[in-house]
């Protein structure tokens, strides 16, 4: 509840209500998700630039900015030795459909398989911003600030000369004091949620693009009930994923996450309820994202909050093409030997006991409604474009229409990044950073002193 903007309960509205989650923690969203790792394919790079007209931002460009990060994290695939049998159970329904599963390459380093990452590794295993690019980041001479919350960026003409905002009580964000920032150069990196509400703010930015054009992948998950105890609480929190169908818009993989979230997502009500919780060691959720690239939503101000008013809307294509990708979890499970399967959509049975009876799945008229879907992956409301009017940065993710601000986030993704997006933003920050290093090295400021590289 204390890592999680609005404890946790922050959703996007539209024709469901779809959960999502932010964090409000030094690591941001690294140190609260699985520590996947994936790079997107080229023809991921192809969309975007038919989307927004980019053409210096190709998968040939990014791979050396993929190979720093990488090493720096100490990216690696998930071992054999701490996957667990949950794991174990996908590649095998996978296999014996002839599927492709891959271990998961993820930023960590001595996982011992604790299936926690979702609440932070206890074992300190997780190479999350806060123990690898912060304290990296200190040793150089930054300065960390936690408990500032920014609130605007002070222009003078076209330029940025700063920030301001408030000291705020941790937790509760009670705020204090104030505190003004003078910079040389902005470079704003609060996620696709917050950056776009400080630029309206802040009067800055495309005001066509800022805050519109909002990407989730909408996950959902279909839980596999085996004869035997698989103790799912053991291995890595998501340790294989299939990558077969992601031309078609799907990414299959496997899931896990603290016990209280996937108990609510257990079927029936008094001892019909207490019966799965007492099976509960016999459980596996696999899960599906879809790229989603038809549905689309957008972030602005809510009236006397900080927080955002998050709409999105979940377009019938992208629904259907997530049915089918249910239909592809269920025939995992059974391959994988799921004596049952709890499928979590309404209009369909809690409970399917065969591969028969599952057939109704692909066969369900789902609506968006019909689905418990979340996603915690969430991009493009500052959109990198070639043309200053097709979106709000260029493709060293400077703002089109001011000298010296960045964006260095999820929000500058031109469309879905097909996977995970955790490795591409931070890729996409690497090239950005460089950028503007190499452009304060030969730029004089005003009154002819030449410019420190300073990142705020």
């Amino acid at each position: 509840q204390r890592t999680l903007r609005e404890g946790g309960s922050r959703a996007a509205r539209g024709n469901l209500v779809t959960p999502t989650m932010q964090a409000i923690a030094l690591g941001g969203g690294s140190l609260i998700n699985s520590a996947i790792c994936a790079r997107p394919p080229a023809w991921v790079f192809d969309k975007w630039a038919e989307r927004t007209g980019v053409e210096g931002v190709t998968r040939e460009v990014l791979d050396p900015h993929f190979d720093r990060v990488e090493a720096q994290l100490g990216v690696e695939p998930t071992p054999e030795e701490v996957q667990g049998e949950r794991n174990l159970r996908f590649k095998i329904g996978c296999e014996a459909l002839g599927l492709k599963p891959e271990p998961t390459w993820r930023n960590v380093q001595g996982c011992k398989g604790s299936a926690e990452c979702f609440t932070g590794c206890r074992n300190g295993a997780k190479k999350s911003t806060d123990v690898s690019y912060v304290p990296a980041a200190m040793r150089a001479g930054a300065r960390v600030y936690c408990s500032v919350r920014c609130e605007g960026v002070t222009m003078d003409g076209k330029r940025a000369t700063g920030i301001v905002g408030r000291v705020v009580t941790p937790f509760t964000l009670t705020p204090r004091g104030r505190v003004q920032i003078k910079a040389k150069l902005v470079v704003l990196a609060a996620g696709c949620m917050a950056t776009p509400l400080l630029l309206m703010r802040s009067g800055i930015g495309n005001r066509k693009w800022v805050g519109k054009y909002l990407r989730f992948h909408p996950g959902l998950a279909v839980m596999a009930m085996f004869p035997e105890p698989i103790h799912p609480w053991q291995g890595a929190t998501q340790g294989y994923h299939c990558l077969d169908m992601l031309r078609e818009g799907l990414k299959f993989e496997v899931l896990w996450s603290p016990p209280a979230v996937l108990a609510t997502r257990l079927p029936g009500l008094g001892h019909a309820y207490q019966e799965h919780l007492l099976r509960y060691d016999h459980l596996a959720p696999f899960d599906v994202i879809c790229a989603a690239d038809a549905s689309s939503g957008e972030v602005r101000p809510r009236r006397g909050s900080w927080d955002p008013d998050i709409r999105w809307h979940f377009a019938q294509e992208d629904v259907d093409i997530m049915r089918e990708g249910l239909g592809v979890l269920s025939d995992i499970c059974w391959a994988a030997g799921a004596e049952c399967i709890l499928p979590g959509l309404h209009g369909v049975p809690e409970v399917i006991r065969s591969k028969d009876e599952a057939r109704v799945i692909r066969t369900h008229a789902l609506k968006a409604d019909h689905t418990i879907a979340a996603s915690n992956h969430a991009f493009c409301t500052t959109r990198m474009s070639h043309a200053p009017e097709r979106g709000v940065v260029d493709e060293l993710g400077k703002l089109h229409d001011v000298d010296n601000v960045y964006v260095s986030d999820t929000g500058n993704f031109a469309a879905s990044s097909g996977v995970n997006p955790m490795l591409l933003c931070m890729a996409l920050a690497d090239r950005i950073a460089q950028g503007i290093a190499q452009r304060l090295e030969s730029e004089e400021l005003p009154g002819g002193e030449r410019s420190a590289p300073l990142l705020w």
